[in-house]
């Protein structure tokens, strides 16, 4: 929408030669464009811009455009392209991230049970007098084989054990979608939704508000008050909802038009929404647009388990090396491992409080917003309740709006021409109907 605006300069030089406030002939006869695709400029520019529509008492349509609407266009233009490029590059470094928070616990939980055991290996042979230290680090190896003794405490982390975790986790609940996505998630991917959340539940919120007005449209035969679309509309005040410019992304979106009543109140035509191929019958529509609240996490609660239980033993663990690292002489005879260790410390450290944190926060934060979607419904919500117990006004616009209510069906018996056959071929196959056509055509001067 706004690349097209970018290449029609015409439109807005003329709008500005017109001190801002226009009507479609003024800009078609300005600008040398036709009065359609003026129209279709205009509606475009109105919606980016912030324009306003005026009906005069004539029933006239004219649009004031902000002076400023050359700044507002650029502004959101550059926002649209950072978006663009953005989800191209999420979307190639989103699964590494994903795995790389559960490594990194992993990761950190060796750093710090290894250096721990080295550390009080070398403690221990300095408290008995063993002159067999050999400087202190290589005591602790005699303590080092102990831990990888018996089943590998680690097994845990392994992409299988999240599928087995899940495959008995579907076995106890039915199957669906949710169940799918489990099943697909190891404990890797696990961590990093305990931590973050798995997404955005209405990540396909526009598609379903633009489906859902569309259906309301064709619903109503192709013509409809503005009332009727507001229950799946955002951010409308009171302003709006006596100017209706909340209608300008509508009628771009389904190239449509005001049409004013001899009561000078408006209606919304969309002819395009009045032709279809096959009949069509009303189709179910919610009474209004309601958004999915966010959820904490995907996983199960034995994962979520493990993931807290993890994140405590990393925490814990971080402080009782802090404590043994107070020894500064000792560290200094424990080899370049555990140098590396008391360096990186702080972030050992972080990372082990962060992960207790991030998800406590998240489930307040996730409250919050989900207060705001809740609000967001209600309103909503309110609108659609205002559409059912609607008074006189709203219901003298709808049934003006049934005046041009209308559909038009292109069936196959009622094709004059189709690309599918030559015209001779579909002349051969019914020479009746092709004749009675061009008769048709040449009595009407076509």
């Amino acid at each position: 929408m706004l690349d097209s605006m970018a290449l029609n300069p015409t439109v807005m030089q003329a709008i500005e030669k017109l001190n801002y406030r226009v009507t479609i002939g003024d800009v078609a006869s300005q600008a040398g464009l036709d009065v359609k695709l003026a129209e279709r400029e205009i509606l475009a520019l109105a919606s980016d811009a912030g324009g306003h529509l005026q009906v005069a008492e004539s029933g006239e349509i004219a649009y004031l455009f902000p002076r400023n609407f050359r700044g507002v266009l650029r502004n959101k233009f550059l926002k649209v392209r950072l978006q663009e490029w953005w989800k191209k590059a999420w979307g190639t470094l989103f699964y590494l991230i994903r795995i790389s928070f559960g490594i990194l616990l992993i990761l950190s939980i060796v750093l710090i049970v290894v250096a721990i055991v080295v550390i009080l290996a070398a403690m221990s042979s300095n408290r008995s007098g063993n002159d067999d230290r050999r400087g202190g680090y290589g005591g602790g190896m005699v303590f080092m084989p102990r831990i990888w003794i018996g089943p590998n405490p680690f097994w845990i982390f392994s992409p299988n054990y999240g599928r087995a975790g899940y495959r008995r986790q579907q076995q106890r609940s039915p199957r669906g979608r949710a169940g799918q996505q489990q099943s697909e998630m190891n404990f890797l991917e696990a961590v990093f939704s305990f931590l973050f959340g798995d997404g955005n539940p209405n990540a396909d919120l526009e598609v379903r508000r633009w489906r859902s007005i569309a259906t309301v449209i064709r619903n109503n035969g192709g013509a409809i008050a503005a009332e009727q679309v507001a229950p799946y509309l955002d951010n409308i005040s009171d302003r709006d909802k006596e100017s209706e410019d909340y209608m300008l992304p509508v009628l771009l979106r389904f190239n449509g038009r005001p049409e004013v009543s001899p009561e000078g109140q408006i209606v919304y035509h969309f002819p395009a929404l009045q032709v279809t191929a096959t009949q069509q019958n009303p189709k179910t529509v919610s009474a209004y647009l309601k958004e999915q609240l966010w959820q904490f996490s995907a996983t199960t609660s034995e994962q979520k388990t493990m993931a807290i239980g993890l994140g405590v033993v990393n925490f814990v663990g971080a402080l009782v090396l802090g404590n043994l690292l107070q020894d500064q002489a000792l560290i200094a005879q424990l080899g370049p491992f555990i140098a590396f260790v008391d360096l990186i410390y702080p972030l050992l450290l972080a990372y082990g409080a962060a992960f207790l944190s991030v998800p406590l926060i998240r489930h307040l934060w996730i409250q919050r917003r989900n207060k705001k979607v809740e609000a967001r419904n209600q309103q909503r919500q309110e609108r659609a309740v205002e559409l059912n117990e609607a008074g006189p006004e709203v219901e003298q616009k709808i049934a003006y709006a049934r005046q041009f209510a209308a559909e038009t069906v292109v069936s196959a018996d009622d094709l004059a021409y189709s690309t599918e056959m030559d015209l001779l071929d579909q002349e051969a196959a019914d020479p009746d109907r092709i004749d009675a056509e061009w008769r048709k055509r040449l009595e009407s001067g076509s």
